[in-house]
């Protein structure tokens, strides 16, 4: 937990890992407001608008992407190229 030292918490919902139906919105937003260290959502991205929505919606810190760009569909230039048009700041 924050008080022993943690310095971001990874939130995987094992109920959308894997499927690429988008993050959990409401979850990362209740854990986003919640804790004072940054918060990275796992489990559920599959198309870059997922990405802007956790991100936006869901308040989170960052997101991980592993089956996105693991089954070849992104790189991560295509990514963060989606996320810039979407108004996401992202590191070019």
């Amino acid at each position: 937990t924050v008080e022993l030292g943690a310095g971001e918490i990874v939130l995987n919902s094992i109920d959308a890992d894997g499927t690429q139906n988008g993050y959990e919105i409401a979850l990362t937003k209740l854990i986003s407001r919640a804790v004072p260290v940054p918060v990275v959502a796992s489990g559920g991205g599959g198309i870059p608008a997922h990405l802007a929505e956790v991100l936006s919606a869901g308040e989170a810190d960052a997101a991980l992407v592993a089956t996105m760009t693991h089954s070849g569909a992104y790189t991560v230039a295509d990514i963060k190229a989606e996320l810039a048009a979407s108004g996401i700041p992202v590191r070019l």
